[in-house]
């Protein structure tokens, strides 16, 4: 009937959450969301439930019109969920310029769930092309910081589903790629910021983020990444610093998108970008050996 996330939603499915919905009201959709996730055993690999996932089968479940959910109780103030960016404060636009060894030491801070998360967002907002989207699913954030100055910034999600260069590149089949995506980390946002004119230092931290990604992703999520991956606009950017930092072009996007139910392009083409993060990645990974 739908899939999900990599979950195959049956009638059955549907049919008990319409049962759930009735049994539970007048929950909040959180409240369904999380009695779901204890129905199905949705976990993540750190045990917390996967609500946030949930509740988007949930939405897309209600828009396809096949269940009515509770109305919105509220819009939550708080900073991990809501959809407002709060406009960014001034901070120094100072140019930084010279050599890479005259920054000093560079501090690359974990800034989720932090009070730093929002002058991350408002950094992503205001100076990337892109803007900032909520992510959803495992994610982490990074300022990158000389003493107090933010210099660049970081975003990391988990991986999209469907990605042909990609899986092809592993040697994945369906059914491996639906076990082990959740070992791959997607960089879906990287800003140098553009008063930033420091050669190398791009790649630079690139090399720095592909050496502590998987110990960072353990110690939020319970599992570690063992492959990094990112698209670049070809338009507008050559990737140099993802090739000067050892990355590997695998190929181009479809332009369908994650969403697509149409099967013809609807978005720009972008080339896909790849770094294994340990030396047996294709073994950890469950991939072909080429």
């Amino acid at each position: 009937m739908l899939s999900y996330r990599g979950r195959q939603v049956t009638r059955e499915d549907v049919a008990f959450i319409r049962d759930l919905i009735a049994i539970r009201r007048p929950a909040s959709r959180r409240a369904l969301s999380l009695d779901l996730c204890d129905a199905w055993g949705w976990k993540q690999a750190n045990g917390n439930p996967r609500d946030m996932v949930c509740r988007g089968l949930l939405l897309a479940l209600e828009r396809a019109g096949h269940i009515e959910l509770p109305p919105p109780r509220w819009r939550s103030n708080h900073p991990l969920v809501r959809h407002r960016i709060e406009p960014l404060m001034p901070i120094d636009q100072t140019p930084v310029l010279g050599p890479l060894a005259e920054l000093g030491r560079l501090d690359l801070r974990q800034v989720r769930r932090s009070n730093e998360e929002a002058l991350f967002n408002g950094l992503i907002q205001t100076h990337h092309y892109l803007g900032y989207t909520r992510p959803v699913g495992e994610h982490l954030k990074y300022i990158v910081y000389a003493g107090e100055r933010p210099l660049a910034c970081f975003a990391w999600s988990s991986a999209p589903r469907h990605l042909g260069p990609r899986d092809r590149y592993l040697g994945w089949s369906p059914v491996v790629r639906r076990q082990n995506i959740h070992f791959i980390a997607y960089n879906s946002r990287y800003l140098i910021l553009p008063w930033v004119r420091v050669p190398h230092l791009a790649s630079h931290l690139l090399g720095r983020m592909a050496r502590m990604l998987p110990a960072e992703w353990e110690r939020m999520y319970g599992h570690p990444v063992w492959f990094a991956e990112t698209f670049v606009d070809p338009e507008r950017f050559r990737g140099t610093c993802y090739r000067a930092a050892n990355w590997v072009y695998l190929g181009q996007t479809t332009g369908r998108g994650k969403s697509d139910q149409t099967h013809c392009a609807n978005r720009p083409l972008k080339d896909v970008w790849s770094l294994p993060l340990c030396r047996n990645f294709r073994k950890r990974l469950g991939g072909a050996s080429t």
